[in-house]
């Protein structure tokens, strides 16, 4: 088989990031290979032509047996910011999990691993723009697993076995679902700002994070480099819910109230909710995006991978609105009323 005709590996290809890379090399006409549970919806993946491989990126094994014969693996798999799993969850994915591509990787000699950490590895960003030497400042059970699975990465990458590290921003665009509560909120005319609105946050449209996922991938110089990956800029929290209105055509929120009994009550319903495996309607992580300041530099992506992100956030913001409404997520005021 011609090296260029092996299939590539994509893990977590039926979540959002995943499932858009593995559409895009698929669509690119490559072979797609993608790990996937039992339980996942893979309709539009099997549409695509994209093989797939039942298994668990916990489980050693299933790994492996993914990863044969593959000539690259992108690794995006995680358990993301959902407070009812313990943490020992996110250890045995986060971290585990990608041990685990690392192993799969060396034994089948894969030429290239690309792996997704987070920009969250840095927490509250306290210079700005944060760059990839910035301190590291995990402040949550996510980001300290993604910051453990990045190292692990980084040591196997130093030892020899060829591969990248990137950090992607807030992504966001055309089926994500993560934003859907903020976009709702503001439609319904029911979104509250907790403090200043003066919090800085750094996005990433889908479409502009393939493409810099796609370049750490193919890119002669990326190899064992780590680029941050986002937006052309950083905005505020005022900004963005402004775009979001526009988009919708609805009236900017004008509710403020302080932050801090926000953080308290956030604090207390984890408390309350955890023991029972109950995902808590609040918690702390999603009262820090209030708090925490999200601002990062894209340069040294532009000058080594040639990356350029070409949507803006208004634009990306208006066909993410669209996506909702067409789908059903959203009704618009006017047609409720």
């Amino acid at each position: 088989m011609p090296a260029d005709a092996a299939p590539i590996l994509v893990t977590g290809a039926t979540g959002f990031c995943g499932g858009h890379l593995a559409l895009r090399l698929a669509g690119n006409g490559h072979r797609v290979r993608a790990l996937v549970r039992p339980t996942a919806e893979t309709d539009q993946l099997k549409a695509a032509g994209v093989e797939l491989v039942t298994g668990d990126l916990t489980a050693r094994a299933d790994v492996a047996k993914a990863a044969e014969g593959c000539r690259k693996i992108y690794h995006i798999a995680a358990v993301y910011r959902t407070a009812s799993h313990p943490d020992s969850y996110y250890e045995d994915v986060n971290v585990g999990g990608t041990v685990n591509v690392l192993e799969a990787a060396k034994k089948h000699g894969v030429a290239r691993t690309i792996h997704c950490s987070t920009i969250g590895v840095h927490g509250d960003v306290k210079e700005f723009p944060c760059t990839e030497d910035s301190p590291f400042n995990p402040g949550d059970i996510y980001q300290r697993t993604k910051l453990a699975g990045e190292q692990a990465a980084q040591a196997a990458f130093k030892a020899g076995l060829p591969g990248v590290v990137f950090r992607p921003a807030g992504m966001y665009g055309p089926g994500d679902l993560r934003f859907l509560k903020l976009f709702k909120s503001v439609n319904d005319g029911r979104f509250i700002m907790f403090g200043s609105g003066e919090t800085f946050y750094h996005l990433v449209y889908i479409d502009d994070l393939i493409d810099g996922i796609l370049l750490c991938g193919e890119h002669p110089d990326a190899l064992g480099g780590t680029f941050i990956i986002a937006g052309d800029r950083w905005v505020s929290l005022n900004e963005w819910v402004a775009e979001i209105a526009g988009a919708l055509g609805v009236p900017e929120p004008k509710i403020r109230l302080p932050y801090w009994p926000l953080e308290a009550a956030a604090v207390a319903c984890e408390a309350a909710c955890k023991p029972f495996g109950i995902e808590p309607p609040l918690h702390p992580r999603r009262a820090h995006f209030f708090k925490k300041h999200r601002a990062f530099s894209i340069e040294r992506a532009r000058k080594v991978l040639g990356y350029d992100p070409k949507i803006p956030l208004a634009e990306g913001v208006r066909r993410t609105a669209a996506w909702y409404i067409a789908n059903g997520h959203i009704t618009p005021r006017k047609a409720a009323a």
